[in-house]
């Protein structure tokens, strides 16, 4: 069935990639000469820059990268970024180089991206993704100052997910696993929706995460301690650990970074070696790790009343199909992980304005603050309440107005959503109401360009 009517041709157009580009170069390296691999893929231009994630990992390939840009572009104009979709991979295990080396790596990596345009503020500009971070985002933004002399003024916009010292954003670090949360609490809110076995919010609601890497951590946190979820599985690619009263979440973190695992945590049962984790019973499934994760060996196996789709892919086509023909509701990753790339874009916007989110306006909003609670004093006769009166009368930090300027965008992305789906019930799933409104969104703005 189709659900848009789509200009003939158009479709294929939005569907291909504009361009991928394979560079290979070497690096002289422990006494020798090693060569590398790696791919910067362009989905679409209907509006640029483009923007998207660079993965360091040992499987990476063209195809995987091509798929990725793709799904950055449905992600734009989803949530309704003003980028194109791009996606870049370089075939390396991070793990077996020191970071001296992964840093001369990182930075023939960016030269090479550099000659051919692929990085730049107006062009092309890369993020964090599996296998980097803000260090390497750091490498790169100062090795494209270096290679551009005469854009320095806007050099620190080439890349996204800095660090706070290189002009990164507060907020940008946790901002997938943030937007994971707005996601879930959309969903749950909107009286359209059956919710969670008809509960509208999380409190001791049982929690399966899987991936404890940079999203599957903030999400399991953000749910533990501000929704009052109990995260009751962590899984891993070495087997996971599991406490029916709920996680520790903090100190579990502290343990994989001093283990280098979450087994063998002293407040969980470890299962080693046991890849079930995500089969176990829940009311909430988070796959937060690779793609693929639910597929049809094992969708019949899920247990999860709701799944919510924080890595990219994390179910596949026969997978979706399964798990739709037992009841069990997924929220898309096309909408559920854009906290990242609507974040990325903040840290664009802060970088080309070169002006602190909050400057022009904190003080000003303290004073209206303070006059409100003086007001309120004088008219009742008594103290603004103590525990909420410094919360208040304060103005809004960075973060506060990144979480704020977040929340905003998952609301608002999912009414549309919700509104799509309550308009055309053809549509069935939030998956494919999540598709059709970015892809004809894409097609509003090839059309306009008179393509």
């Amino acid at each position: 069935m189709s659900f848009l009517d789509l200009p003939e041709g158009l479709s294929e157009r939005i569907i291909q990639c504009n361009s991928t580009y394979t560079v290979r170069f070497g690096v002289r390296l422990r006494g020798r000469m090693y060569s590398f691999v790696g791919w910067r893929s362009v989905h679409s231009e209907h509006c640029e820059p483009v923007k998207g994630g660079i993965r360091y990992a040992s499987n990476a390939d063209a195809e995987e990268v091509e798929a990725l840009a793709a799904l950055m572009t449905l992600k734009c104009s989803l949530v309704d970024v003003p980028f194109g979709g791009s996606k870049g991979a370089l075939k390396i295990d991070p793990r077996e180089w020191s970071p001296q080396e992964l840093e001369r790596i990182t930075r023939r990596f960016t030269q090479e991206l550099n000659k051919r345009g692929l990085i730049g503020p107006g062009l092309n500009v890369p993020a964090p993704d599996i296998g980097t971070g803000e260090r390497e985002m750091a490498w790169m933004m100062d090795e494209y100052r270096r290679a551009n002399p005469t854009d320095v003024i806007n050099a620190r916009a080439c890349v996204t997910g800095k660090p706070l010292s290189k002009g990164g954003i507060a907020g940008r670090t946790e901002a997938t696993g943030r937007g994971v949360q707005f996601a879930i609490q959309s969903f749950l809110r909107d009286h359209r929706t059956k919710g969670l076995k008809g509960r509208r919010d999380l409190n001791s609601a049982s929690v399966i995460v899987q991936g404890f890497g940079n999203v599957g951590y903030h999400a399991a946190k953000f749910l533990s301690e501000e929704d009052a979820a109990r995260v009751t599985i962590v899984a891993e690619r070495d087997g996971y650990v599991h406490n029916p009263d709920g996680l520790a979440i903090e100190r579990l973190k502290e343990h994989q970074k001093r283990t280098g695992s979450i087994l063998g945590f002293d407040g969980a049962r470890s299962f080693g070696g046991d890849m079930s984790g995500i089969e176990q019973s829940c009311d909430a499934l988070i796959p937060a790790a690779m793609e693929n994760a639910i597929h049809a060996e094992n969708a019949e196996r899920i247990k999860a009343h709701l799944i919510i789709e924080a890595a990219n892919g994390p179910v596949t086509f026969e997978a979706d199909q399964i798990l739709r023909s037992r009841g069990i509701t997924i929220l898309p990753d096309l909408y559920v992980n854009a906290g990242g790339v609507v974040v990325s874009y903040f840290e664009w916007v802060k970088n080309l304005t070169h002006i602190p989110f909050g400057l022009m306006e904190r003080r000003r909003r303290e004073r209206r603050n303070h006059t409100i609670a003086a007001a309120l004093e004088r008219m009742t006769g008594k103290e603004f309440p103590a525990d909420i009166r410094d919360e208040f009368l304060e103005g809004g930090s960075e973060i506060d107005l990144v979480r704020s300027g977040l929340e905003d965008v998952m609301r608002g992305t999912w009414a549309r959503i919700a509104d799509l789906m309550e308009e055309r019930p053809e549509l069935r799933d939030y998956r494919t109401a999540a598709y059709v409104a970015s892809i004809r969104q894409i097609a509003d703005a090839y059309e306009a360009i008179g393509i």
